[in-house]
Parts: structure tokens; sequence; C-alpha cells
């Protein structure tokens, strides 16, 4: 999974209608103006400090940054802009739209003069997962391997108990779960700069609250599901993101975990109808398009469920909006 997203995200633009999906901050600009207002709220509250970075991790086109950064500025909030990206292709993109960013391969060279505001949208899930099946003999890894001249899923024969979540450990035969040590880390990294740095972090992802059994396992490709195995490098693959471990490593290095809420009911506490209502004022003409926009956001049966807002904040920073 790992190699397959790198040769995937280095090669292509995969975002849009031309692309293999379509990301919150594509569909709307709502989503990305009240995650700025979100992000400005929270900077006003700590003191609108001129000494602030912002970070965006996998930051797509940077259509998010951009719309997060043009609605924080209207408070006055100008920050030192980093991306956390490592496709020289999408780099290129996102250089047009915000041309002052400075790019990291990862969160080991980011800056640690100062407090951070972070932003994920759809980062952890392209992240790469181990499954694991429970067997006669204990905990064995799903592994890929060949038969034939095609990729197959085969059993590992090593045991895997060490790396099962203790709630699990006593699943019964045949139970599948997911873990996903780079999100672990990931997460810690985060934690730690924010506990030592101050700042805080808002992640825009999907899956249920806590972890399930079963594979979540998906390919995209030209906006259509098809078999992970069968277009390794050429199809975009995620799974369902584990917030039950995300909060969990949050808190044991050190951070405070705001909340995890719906993105529906998130956006609902940031008043995106009302914000929707400003955008149909002044865009009669778009009235209807931007109002079925606004309902692949919100509702329950669209991205509104089953995609999820996760707040986690430094020390003494404070609980912001739509998690209270």
């Amino acid at each position: 999974m790992g190699d397959s997203n790198a040769r995937y995200y280095a090669s292509r633009d995969p975002l849009g209608d031309e692309g293999d999906f379509i990301t919150a901050p594509e569909i709307s600009q709502m989503f990305g103006e009240l995650v700025g207002l979100w992000i400005a709220d929270l900077w006003v509250k700590m003191g609108a400090s001129k000494n602030i970075h912002y970070v965006e991790l996998g930051p797509g086109r940077g259509t998010l940054a951009k719309d997060v950064l043009k609605t924080a500025g209207k408070y006055g909030f100008d920050p030192q802009i980093h991306f956390v990206e490592g496709s020289l292709e999408l780099r290129k993109i996102q250089r047009q739209a915000v041309p002052t960013v400075r790019f990291h391969n990862d969160l080991s060279t980011l800056p640690d003069d100062r407090p951070l505001l972070i932003v994920a949208n759809e980062f952890f899930d392209a992240l790469p997962v181990h499954q694991l099946v429970r067997s006669a003999d204990g905990w064995r890894e799903r592994m890929v391997g060949l038969e034939g001249d095609k990729f197959a899923f085969v059993a590992g024969d090593k045991p895997m108990d060490s790396i099962v979540p203790k709630s699990w450990k006593s699943a019964s035969q045949g139970a599948l779960i997911e873990t996903s040590p780079a999100a672990s880390t990931v997460m810690a990294e985060i934690a730690q700069r924010l506990t030592n740095q101050g700042g805080a972090a808002l992640i825009a992802d999907y899956g249920p609250p806590e972890l399930r059994e079963g594979s979540t396992l998906q390919a995209l490709k030209d906006h259509k599901k098809v078999d992970p195995l069968e277009h390794p490098g050429e199809a975009d693959l995620t799974t369902h993101v584990d917030f039950e471990m995300l909060q969990d490593i949050a808190t044991k290095n050190g951070a405070e975990v705001m909340g995890l809420q719906q993105q529906g009911e998130w956006l609902r506490q940031l008043h995106i109808d009302t914000r929707l209502e400003a955008l149909q004022r002044k865009s009669p003409q778009n009235a209807d398009q931007l109002k079925r926009q606004r309902d692949r956001l919100v509702e329950d049966d669209q991205m509104g469920v089953l995609f999820k807002m996760l707040g986690v904040c430094g020390r003494r920073w404070p609980i912001g909006e739509g998690f209270e």
C-alpha cells in the first residue's frame, strides 16, 4: 500500500473531475472557509501572535490552504506556511495556489520555534496499514503474494500478536483488523510538537469512531471502486482511519483531545447554512448548485456521518468551535 501510493501520488494530479477522486475542499469553498474561521478563532483567542506557523499535511492542489488563508487573513492571520508533501508533481500545483509555501517531505523538518496550526484533510486514510487475521495459532498478517502472474492476498507465517490492541487480543478465530504504525507515528509527532511548541491540529478524514472488525481497504480509479490488487501505483488506495487510536496516541504524547465530531455536525456548528445563504444571495443563478455542494458535505447519506473532524491541541490552548 505504501509503495503503491508513493508511486501513484508522485506521477499525477489525482484530484477533481479529471482525476480519480474529489475531496471536501474541491467540492465547495465553504469547507475551506469554515476551517479558516476555526483557525482564525483559535488564533485570536490565543492573542493573535504574529509568530505562528500554518502547516498542512497532504495538501492536494492547495485549494484548502488557499481558502483557509484567505478567510483567516481577514482577521490578520499571516503565518509562515508549510506543506508536508512528497509528490513533486503536486508541489508544482500547490506552489501556484500558495506561492510563499515552504515544502517538507515529512514533519521532522518543520520549524520548532513557535506554535503550529496544523490541518490534515484526507491524509491519514492513505497511510499504509497492516491487516491482521486471528488464526488458530494466534494473530498473523494478511499479506500480498502471487498466484500465477497476479497479486493475491496470502497469509503470513510470523506471529503478530505483539501489535494487536489489547481489547482485540482474544477476538474469535477469523477476525480481521487493521492497524497503522505509520498513522501512529505521525500522530505521535503532531502531539509532541503541539505539547512542546503549542498550537492545534484539525484532522478531517473518514472512518468509524472506534476500531471495528473487517477490511476497509479500497481502491479508486476514475471515481470508481476497483480491485485494490489490480492497479498498483495506478489507483488511490485508502482505508478507514482508526480515530480511536489517534486520540489515544495524542493523549499519551501529552496533547489534549478537543473532541471527535461528525463532519456534518461540525460544519453545522460552524454555521455552514449561514454561509450558504450568503453565497446564494451573491450568486442566485448558482443557488441550486451551492445547495447540492452543501448537502454533499453535510448530509448523513453523503459525507456528513462517515467523515469526521478530530481536534487536538497543546496544553492551555482553548477547545475549538464545533467540539464544545
